[in-house]
């Protein structure tokens, strides 16, 4: 469709598909220039205020999140549901996660059998903020990808989401380009992640969206009795 034609730069991200592709044990890469520059800057300039977050703190972490809507933590997503506390190209750019075009490159980049997006929350971390590895494994066909909007990050401070081993003794990857970038990986045994301790006066700015695989007769593909912890 004409109005979704400059959003994402798909021809830039497909570029990391076969690094995504061939790492193991854990699927993941890093993408920048996600988005085309122009709409990157509307939704930069229109990223909620801090003071339109809820702060949540507990021995795992230290962070703030607001949801899309009238949607609450880990809420399933409304595909037509408009928020109206954001700005006209956020609301676009949420129509778009839904769209055919969005989940059929998300296919031919993945390889993974992912058809719907389950899950869309702001994210922010000010100083103090942090996030210890963890695992979510939830299921056999969940994406997850974190979006930044951060202007100049120095570079090796905390603030990115790190991918790491699974005794959390090693960091395999940690981002410091965090304006207009993404970290990408399938969810699973092995994806352990977390955001190192932040100490100093900032905001790390991003969002989050998981797709998963579903089908009207068994539903999303998580595992069954599982609890999904989408907080990163």
């Amino acid at each position: 469709m004409e109005e979704f034609s400059k959003i994402m730069n798909w021809k830039n991200i497909f570029l990391k598909s076969e690094d995504f592709q061939n790492n193991n044990p854990t699927k993941f890469t890093f993408l920048e220039n996600i988005f085309y520059e122009d709409f990157y800057k509307k939704l930069y300039e229109t990223f909620p205020k801090i003071s339109a977050f809820t702060k949540i703190e507990t021995p795992d972490k230290s962070t703030l999140r607001r949801w899309w809507g009238k949607n609450k933590k880990n809420g399933i997503l409304d595909p037509n549901e408009k928020d109206n506390g954001v700005s006209s190209e956020w609301n676009l750019f949420y129509k778009y996660l839904h769209s055919d075009e969005f989940i059929e490159n998300i296919q031919k980049f993945s390889k993974i059998k992912v058809n719907k997006t389950k899950h869309f929350v702001f994210l922010n971390m000010q100083y103090g903020g942090y996030q210890l590895p963890h695992i979510h494994d939830v299921g056999p066909s969940t994406l997850i990808l974190i979006i930044y909007f951060n202007k100049n990050w120095p570079n090796g401070e905390p603030g990115g989401t790190y991918i790491s081993k699974n005794d959390g003794s090693e960091i395999i990857f940690e981002p410091y380009n965090l304006e207009n970038s993404c970290v990408i990986f399938q969810d699973g045994p092995h994806a352990e992640h977390g955001v190192r301790y932040i100490e100093r006066d900032t905001e790390r700015k991003g969002i989050q969206i998981t797709i998963e695989g579903f089908s009207t007769e068994d539903g999303w593909s998580c595992y069954e009795n599982k609890v999904e912890r989408i907080e990163l």
